[in-house]
């Protein structure tokens, strides 16, 4: 199993803090500076990563209004042509110099989604860390196989792939000689509700292709990435935007700095709560420990006297003996005076004859 992949300079998978992953996307609403701002507050919001879309609408599709090219599955952007909507989305290219400059001077590392082979020629001008396949590309295997063989890490998204889909996915990069592979679970409506996420397919990815897996996530809130983190997701994907009133083909399920900051923060806190598989004691619970049961001596008893249930209780602190000894002691004699609220031990107990 690919336990660990190294994205620029930062190492994810086992053992490793989750990769969360600001999607710009169409959220520059073709404004270059808003873009820009957007990188910055992504990094301000805690993002590890800005993620960008390489694509033109020639090269995602074709200019036509037949049946065919126009979308009508009931999604955000019904009433129009396939052209029409990546001719509003698309990223125009000339802006990627500066803002993988701004990401890396912010910390972030800058990477993309290539949607065909002339844009994986461009990015690997950029030199850049990683490549993503997009839900809808999963089944472009001349894509896939061609970003694979540029050995470097690949980041593939399962939202309309069949398990023969993702194994026919992941299988290219394999025989490309690329294991540098994370899976993520998504589901490709938008926005998505909640009975669509099928969340516990995360840990059945990873136990099936033996692969890093995450989640791409298009719910309009934070609580389906903070629970992913629970069942091992190691990237986050996540739309982000500087405020939804800018409007835009994606803002309606894309966080605001605020809410991705608090989606960041959870994720952070699950982590350090999930912590190691183990059953020792914290110094901490060590002390809290005093104040379990033990038992007690809970009325005056002279030397001789038996022990019974209205002299002796399980009671806490733990300062005397295991309550498991109770029955045990059960009609046992003292062999001293023993004040009540006086913690057992086994001096105070008369030995058989």
């Amino acid at each position: 199993m690919q336990n660990q992949i190294k994205i620029g300079d930062r190492l994810v998978g086992h053992n490793c803090p989750c990769f969360i992953v600001a999607e710009l996307s169409a959220n520059h609403n073709q404004n270059f500076q808003t873009a820009l701002d957007t990188v910055v507050a992504a990094k301000k919001a805690g993002a590890d990563a800005i993620k960008l879309q390489h694509y033109t609408p020639d090269t995602i599709t074709f200019n036509s209004n037949k049946e065919c090219f126009q979308i009508t599955q009931g999604t955000l952007w019904d009433g129009t042509t396939l052209y029409e909507l990546y001719k509003r989305a698309y990223m125009p290219w000339e802006w990627t110099s500066e803002i993988q400059r701004v990401a890396q001077n912010e910390g972030l590392i800058c990477f993309s989604s290539p949607f065909d082979l002339s844009a994986v020629d461009f990015l690997e001008t950029f030199d850049v860390p990683a490549y993503k396949i997009a839900s809808f590309e999963i089944t472009d295997i001349p894509l896939i196989e061609y970003v694979a063989s540029k050995g470097k890490p690949i980041i593939i998204s399962t939202g309309i792939a069949t398990l023969a889909d993702i194994e026919l996915a992941v299988h290219t990069c394999r025989l490309a000689g690329n294991e540098q592979i994370a899976l993520l679970k998504c589901s490709s409506s938008y926005p998505t509700r909640l009975e669509e996420i099928n969340l516990l397919t995360i840990p059945n990815l990873q136990e099936t292709f033996q692969t890093i897996v995450g989640l791409s996530d298009h719910t309009l809130d934070i609580a389906v990435p903070i629970a992913s983190v629970a069942l091992g997701a190691k990237i986050i994907e996540k739309h982000f935007i500087l405020d939804r009133s800018l409007g835009g083909e994606d803002a309606s399920f894309s966080l605001n700095p605020d809410e991705f900051e608090q989606m960041v923060s959870a994720v952070r806190n699950v982590e350090k709560a999930l912590g190691a598989l183990t059953y020792e004691l914290t110094e901490r619970q060590k002390k809290s420990k005093e104040h379990a049961r033990s038992l007690f001596v809970v009325q005056d008893m002279k030397q001789g006297d038996l022990f019974t249930e209205s002299n002796v209780r399980s009671i806490r602190p733990g300062c005397g003996l295991h309550p498991k000894f109770y029955n045990e002691i059960l009609g046992k004699a003292t062999n001293m005076h023993i004040e009540k609220g006086t913690p057992l031990n086994w001096g105070m107990i008369r030995p058989l004859a």
